[in-house]
């Protein structure tokens, strides 16, 4: 069985990921993880924060001479920051009187996790509820793409619009709308769009809203290719690879929206329009004549791309605060309070979207080729074919 936890605060020392159940053997690259870690502090609209950290990974156990060893895996992304927040996020009690945080944010979850966990300072709720977090998934995805590369997949991501601005018409989602080199294009791209034209676009707009004191929304989409058909079931509800998938795009902070394939635009038009006709070549091979299930059938991946559209709302803290209450007086006031922060997350929230993919279709791929080494596991998958 597949699983990991993460842990840490935003400005605390670090932090700690623990992956559990991948198979002795496989071949780790710090590289591969500590560039996902950039990419996911890249991006047009990053704040201030992304230039004090340079984030990269420290294995603690797990793995030997670059090889898993089937044991769980223990990683850690030091907070640069930490050193000046050393005071404020101590474990140990300070004789310092530390100023709470009072004053709610709207839209973020200062207010219901003050509510919940009977806080009166909200520092101990943004503290874990920060989007810092999604480093530790990134560094446990990064760990998960290395395993789903050794069986001919590799997920990408891209943005599809912010705010107002984003391609006119929807992209396609069949098999040969996502060239190579349309990739590279992302990778160069500040906004990871691979229009440079929108890109542009894209970066006007989010200046406009920084003038205004504002943030930015949009929508991403993730992809996977070279699935293979089987992940997932329709055996019980969650067990389904749609359902794992829902669950785990909209644990990522600031989504409020996903759809699998055409989703919403299939909701529409009638099935005869949107059906993929299935097809079998002279090899052998199965194909579908379209692909607006996003490669997902009754729970269950069909071969076809595995595709995912994200809608990220605009994040909580804009530099112009909204009113709000002071939860320390009980009372109603013209401005909540300003932390540090970003204008646009778009594009690093599908970097995040990426490992969360990868995290899912690890589980789904262990729970069907599963065994104790990567050896075993390439067996049983190579029987299926």
């Amino acid at each position: 069985m597949f699983r990991f936890l993460t842990a840490g605060e935003s400005h605390g020392p670090c932090l700690t990921m623990v992956v559990e159940g991948l198979p002795a053997g496989l071949t780790i690259q710090k590289s591969i993880i500590d560039s996902d870690l950039r990419r996911r502090q890249g991006g047009y609209g990053r704040g201030g924060r992304m230039k004090i950290e340079k984030d990269a990974v420290r294995f603690l156990s797990g793995i030997r001479h670059g090889k898993t060893l089937g044991s769980p895996v223990t990683m850690q992304v030091e907070n640069l920051d930490w050193v000046n927040w050393e005071e404020r996020m101590n474990a140990e009690p300070v004789e310092a009187q530390m100023e709470a945080v009072s004053r709610v944010r709207p839209g973020h979850a200062d207010f219901t996790g003050a509510m919940k966990y009977g806080h009166t300072d909200i520092r101990n709720v943004i503290e874990r509820s920060s989007s810092r977090e999604t480093a530790s998934r990134v560094a446990v995805g990064g760990l998960c793409r290395q395993l789903l590369s050794q069986f001919g997949m590799s997920i990408h991501s891209h943005v599809l619009s912010v705010v107002d601005v984003g391609y006119e018409t929807p992209r396609p989602i069949t098999r040969d709308a996502y060239p190579e080199d349309m990739w590279e294009a992302v990778e160069n791209s500040p906004m990871r769009c691979a229009d440079a034209n929108l890109t542009e676009k894209m970066i006007e707009r989010i200046l406009e809203a920084k003038r205004h004191g504002d943030t930015c929304g949009g929508v991403f989409e993730v992809l996977a290719l070279g699935v293979p058909i089987g992940l997932g079931s329709y055996s019980q509800w969650d067990r389904r690879l749609s359902s794992r998938l829902g669950m785990a795009m909209m644990s990522i902070p600031s989504v409020k929206a996903m759809e699998i394939g055409s989703g919403f635009q299939s909701s529409h038009t009638t099935g005869s329009q949107v059906h993929d006709v299935l097809r079998r070549d002279e090899a052998g091979h199965w194909y579908h004549l379209s692909n607006n299930a996003g490669g997902i059938e009754g729970g269950i991946s069909n071969g076809e791309p595995l595709v995912v559209r994200v809608g990220v709302k605009p994040i909580p803290t804009l530099a112009h605060p909204l009113p709000s209450v002071d939860l320390s007086t009980g009372e109603n006031i013209d401005q909540s309070r300003y932390e540090r922060s970003d204008v646009c997350v778009v594009p690093a929230a599908g970097v995040v979207g990426e490992a969360m993919m990868a995290i899912v279709l690890t589980e789904a791929l262990i729970e069907k080729f599963g065994g104790d080494s990567i050896e075993e596991m390439l067996r049983n998958w190579r029987s299926n074919a």
